[in-house]
């Protein structure tokens, strides 16, 4: 077994076992972050719909800040790609071929702040999610051509791992979000 899958499994079984709901106020550093990066009108959120013990960014949507912004969700797409489509938490989901919910898929969009999931991360801002390697495709994509997105992992503080083994591929986050605050 290769040592990300060892460590995804280990991080896996700790979230599961030490999940606890949060409350929107987790979020609050975030938007000081927004406010000072971002015109109120330019802001693109994107959001992954929490499953498997994520932590509930569902809850950034209740900050007041969030009223009538644009919030988006990945939908995966022929050969393992990753694409961002338009939601509103009042619209239904469709559940894909991972069990993941989408929604449906109208016009794609290119969000500017991306809040990420994570199954471990460490101290230099590199996270390890599930393996498959959406997040890391398309941001490999993207960031080449808009130096603007902004990327926060979004974790527990303790799924922090010492030193993550990674790739040419794996990609450096801007920021991680824990209830400790930001990395």
């Amino acid at each position: 077994m290769s040592q990300k899958k060892i460590i995804r499994k280990k991080y896996y079984q700790l979230r599961k076992k030490n999940y606890y709901e949060i409350d929107r106020k987790f979020f609050s550093p975030l938007f000081r972050l927004i406010k000072s990066n971002f015109k109120k009108k330019d802001l693109r959120v994107a959001l992954y719909y929490p499953l498997n013990y994520e932590l509930n960014v569902l809850k950034f949507l209740e900050n007041d800040f969030m009223k009538n912004k644009k919030v988006f969700l990945p939908v995966i797409e022929r050969k393992n790609y990753m694409n961002f489509y338009s939601w509103e938490k009042s619209q239904a989901l469709f559940v894909n071929q991972f069990g993941i919910p989408e929604p449906n898929k109208k016009k794609k969009y290119i969000p500017n702040f991306m809040l990420i999931p994570i199954l471990a991360f460490d101290k230099y801002k590199y996270r390890l999610g599930y393996g498959k390697g959406f997040y890391d495709r398309y941001l490999n994509k993207y960031l080449k051509k808009f130096k603007n997105i902004v990327t926060v992992g979004v974790a527990f503080s303790f799924q922090k791992h010492h030193k993550l083994p990674r790739d040419i591929n794996d990609v450096k986050l801007d920021y991680i979000l824990t209830e400790k605050g930001i990395y």
